[in-house]
């Protein structure tokens, strides 16, 4: 099953697509897709490792996303990503050819994938339209990114106040 959790910044996601992978009887593998470049992301970082258990294999990916996720998903497996606005903020910062081959990797492999798989992602389309070129151009993709994901993902999330909402697929 493919679940997306979309959701504000502390909005709960992460945390609600921990406890997800935690109950879910699946040996969890956790695809990061930050980058420490600066002190406050090391420390959010951190924050991360120290909430996870021990026990879940931890892959580290802020580019090749679609290769992480088909080497590693497998019948009794639940891949979590997180998160994927993250990796988009890495694609754009390495070229347009570059997004535009790892989206549709992704957008590509994602229906034949295995097991479990959790993706967690900001929702950025609900504010006001952001000034400069590039963050104006971040939400776009964002969006259509989204659209796409939410087609081919069988469940949902909109994480509020810590507040699963069933977008898409059954209820839990």
């Amino acid at each position: 099953m493919k679940h997306l959790i979309l959701g504000g910044v502390r909005s709960g996601k992460s945390r609600y697509a921990e406890q997800q992978a935690g109950s879910s009887g699946k040996t969890v593998i956790y695809l990061a897709t930050a980058q420490a470049l600066d002190a406050e992301m090391a420390q959010r970082i951190v924050l991360h490792r120290r909430r996870r258990p021990e026990h879940w294999q931890v892959v580290e990916e802020p580019l090749a996303l679609a290769d992480a996720l088909a080497k590693h998903a497998g019948p009794g497996h639940c891949l979590l990503v997180d998160c994927l606005t993250l990796w988009l903020s890495n694609l754009l910062h390495a070229g347009d050819a570059r997004l535009e081959r790892e989206r549709k990797a992704l957008l590509d492999c994602l229906p034949a994938l295995p097991g479990e798989i959790l993706l967690v992602s900001n929702e950025v389309g609900q504010g006001i339209v952001p000034l400069g070129e590039l963050n104006r151009r971040f939400c776009d993709e964002a969006g259509r990114l989204h659209q796409a994901l939410a087609a081919c993902c069988e469940r949902v999330t909109l994480m509020t106040a810590g507040l699963p909402q069933c977008l898409k697929g059954e209820t839990f």
